[in-house]
């Protein structure tokens, strides 16, 4: 199994330091963060803006965003990096979180992909099929809006609802017809599965990737200066990483196993870059919230609005 999936097997957490009963050492504060394989920290380090960073950092790896925002709520984290749909299905859940900063990436890498000689050639082949998807995730989202934009729903398909690394076996071993998934497996899938994709985010997407936060972090007036810091901090390292894509690959090949010919199809793609948590980003979940609900995958209807706190927008321009 290749290195990056492998490494996920172990568990749907990996704590670096300690869990949801770390201490502030010392009376300083600890930020506690959540993160994603070849994400937050990756991206920090590669671009530098760690080693200076003025609050002590304690890191967790969860395999997708849905058990991070779990995290955050619960008060194990204080803030983490997810995809589109986690917040909503977060929100679903009256989890005590909010989002706090926003992105927008490419769309291309957010993907359903075939084996290669799979029969299926659209998205109309899908029906009666089965779809790896981690429940809760983008990958969710894209499986929903995908499927809407051709006519069907998720009740003309089976979803199976797995983990990246679960899903990439089940892929690779055709017990699924298709998998919904974003980069770097969609990379890695199709470099070292010969993965075909048969459709992407382009026209159904918004793109967006999110930091949030945990409400009782956003309440204490240390953490909530440390996310500030940390969210600067990830503005510029996203700038950076658009700018450095040759470094930016090296090292998040380095840090997360990856092969440099999977990273750097990854990041050929383009990085997420920062823009504003307006009302714009709001309406758009807004509508992919009510599609769920309409779907039946949430039990009512979300109000986004209220899952999100934009206090430190006038810092982030």
């Amino acid at each position: 199994m290749p290195k990056l999936l492998s490494a996920l097997v172990a568990a749907t957490l990996v704590l670096t330091g300690c869990g949801a009963a770390a201490q502030e050492s010392g009376g300083a504060v600890v930020l506690k963060v959540g993160d994603q394989k070849g994400g937050s920290k990756s991206l920090l380090t590669a671009a530098g803006l760690l080693e200076d960073f003025p609050y002590e950092i304690e890191w967790s790896t969860f395999t997708s965003g849905p058990p991070l925002l779990e995290a955050a709520s619960a008060g194990a984290i204080d803030v983490g990096g997810v995809g589109n749909t986690p917040p909503i299905f977060a929100a679903a859940a009256n989890a005590r979180i909010a989002a706090v900063y926003v992105a927008k990436g490419n769309v291309e890498s957010d993907t359903i992909l075939v084996p290669p000689d799979s029969p299926l050639k659209e998205v109309a082949d899908l029906r009666g099929r089965s779809i790896a998807v981690a429940k809760g995730s983008s990958a969710h989202g894209q499986v929903l809006l995908t499927l809407h934009a051709a006519g069907l729903s998720t009740k003309d398909v089976t979803l199976n609802f797995l983990q990246p690394a679960d899903a990439y076996s089940a892929f690779t071993q055709k017990r699924v017809d298709a998998w919904a998934v974003w980069d770097p497996y969609t990379s890695q899938a199709e470099q070292e599965a010969g993965a075909r994709v048969l459709t992407d985010g382009r026209g159904k997407s918004n793109g967006y990737t999110f930091q949030v936060a945990g409400r009782a972090a956003l309440d204490d007036a240390g953490k909530s200066a440390a996310i500030k810091e940390f969210l600067i901090r990830v503005s510029k390292a996203q700038r950076w990483a658009d700018t450095h894509r040759e470094e930016w690959a090296q090292t998040w090949a380095a840090e997360t196993g990856l092969k440099l010919d999977v990273a750097r199809a990854s990041v050929a793609r383009g990085p997420d870059l920062p823009t504003a948590l307006d009302d714009a980003v709001v309406a758009s979940e807004q509508e992919l919230a009510d599609a769920f609900t309409r779907d039946g995958a949430l039990p009512g209807r979300v109000d986004f609005a209220e899952f999100v706190d934009t206090r430190f927008q006038g810092d982030l321009s």
